[in-house]
């Protein structure tokens, strides 16, 4: 079939000339005679082409590992120690390259509570009862420093208390070495430890409107932010493991508070992540912090946390996701006591207090807009006497991905009425319906699992 089509081809290109320019039978006879000549060329060349035999195909590259191939050898410490570069085409800069990513996060909060609570100040937001107000404005300044680092700098406003005053604070700023040797990755500076699930998650973007409160006693309504070195390990094994290791200053008041290198805070977490299938996703870690407090007595703080989701095939988002986490505290305190009964405070002991606490929480999400859920807290208090739970539903609406309202209603039930009786009002059994209203300009980075 091939040298029918040269030879029609051949056939086209050479006689169309020839028959224009014959003029007599003479010279066309003489024309045809080389033609003639030509073609059977021609045909005696394709026909040696077609009776060789085609060539060989490639032998397949075995691959390593496979029998008869030996393995190549693991690499030396000099390999492992040299740094690797992650953005092989950063080398091909243009127009922009050096420019960061800006966003802004809203968050806007109020809740509606008894006038009681509100005199006590013993709601969840203390200070702000019946009120609403801006909980968090966020500046985010993210981008690629060079092939080796990234940096984040977030600035954060929000109102405290029954101040209309917003204050302006810096919330984050650190930068990520990311290509160290062995496959680690350093960050510098001030930023939210990654301890336990809550902690490192922003107001914002907290699958509920409130912090649970065993993270509140615990960590304080901040949460744990230092200023400090964080060290990322992830070690080359069948499963995914994830090691970090913290050196910080301290500065956390309510669970430590030396704020110094010469008695540092010192925090670690082991986290690992299971795909159960193609629809099912578990993540599992454990943390720990450890240092002194404000009265230089050694406070350590262990944490467990789980999280699972359910994504049907084809879904763009969970149907149903189940968050957990636990804390327990081992802290020393200054206890003053009335060993001879006359009402005077004669004698000061140091007491060590074991605290635990824990919440979870479960949300399904039936459709793109709408999800609905709740969380059930438990917690004892770090210092004082007793404990609380308490139950939390809402229901979560999102007119685009960038805008989201949630409702919620939230019980607490508490022990004691010491402590949540301040200025003649009455905490210890609170109601309050909270709302939330928050939205997303500009670039916004997306969270872990």
């Amino acid at each position: 079939m091939r040298a029918l089509v040269l030879v029609f081809v051949f056939l086209c290109t050479v006689l169309a000339p020839a028959a224009a320019t014959a003029q007599d039978p003479a010279t066309l006879r003489r024309e045809i005679e080389q033609l003639q000549k030509q073609l059977q060329s021609v045909t005696e060349r394709l026909q040696r082409l077609e009776a060789q035999p085609p060539a060989p195909a490639p032998a397949p590259v075995a691959a390593p590992g496979a029998p008869g191939v030996a393995a190549p050898p693991p690499p030396s410490a000099i390999d492992l120690a040299r740094p690797r570069q992650p953005y092989s085409l950063y080398q091909q800069r243009g127009s922009g390259q050096l420019l960061f990513d800006i966003g802004i996060a809203g968050d806007f909060v109020g809740n509606i509570t008894q006038f009681n609570v509100q005199k006590a100040q013993g709601g969840t937001f203390s200070g702000q009862e019946n009120r609403f107000f801006p909980r968090e404005i966020e500046l985010a300044l993210l981008g690629q420093i060079d092939p080796y680092a990234s940096a984040v700098v977030r600035f954060e406003a929000g109102q405290s208390g029954r101040d209309p005053e917003t204050n302006v604070s810096l919330a984050e700023a650190n930068f990520t070495l990311l290509a160290l040797p062995y496959g680690t990755q350093a960050k510098f500076g001030q930023m939210r430890n990654r301890f336990g699930y809550t902690n490192e998650i922003h107001e914002h973007d907290l699958p509920w409107v409130d912090r649970p409160n065993v993270m509140r006693y615990f960590l304080g309504d901040e949460g744990l932010v230092e200023n400090g070195v964080e060290m990322t390990l992830v070690p080359d094994l069948p499963f995914y493991v994830q090691a970090l290791f913290g050196v910080f200053n301290g500065d956390n008041g309510t669970a430590f508070g030396a704020g110094t290198l010469r008695q540092p805070l010192y925090t670690g977490r082991l986290r690992t992540f299971f795909e159960l299938g193609l629809e099912h996703g578990l993540q599992l870690g454990m943390s720990v912090a450890a240092g002194p407090t404000t009265e230089s007595f050694p406070n350590t703080i262990l944490g467990w946390e789980g999280r699972y989701k359910y994504r049907p095939d084809g879904w763009l988002h969970p149907l149903l996701t189940v968050t957990g986490e636990a804390l327990y505290s081992l802290r020393e305190f200054n206890v003053q006591t009335d060993t001879d009964g006359d009402g005077l405070i004669d004698s000061i002991r140091k007491v060590e207090k074991d605290r635990f606490g824990w919440y979870v929480g479960a949300e399904v999400q039936p459709s793109r807009r709408w999800a609905g859920g709740f969380r059930y807290d438990s917690t004892q208090y770090p210092q004082n006497p007793g404990y609380e739970w308490a139950i939390e539903p809402y229901v979560t609406f999102w007119p685009s991905e960038f805008l989201r309202f949630r409702l919620a209603w939230k019980h607490t039930d508490r022990t004691s009425r010491d402590g949540w009786n301040n200025n003649g009002g009455s905490a210890r059994q609170v109601d309050e319906v909270l709302f939330q209203g928050s939205f997303i300009l500009g670039a916004h980075p997306a969270h872990p699992f």
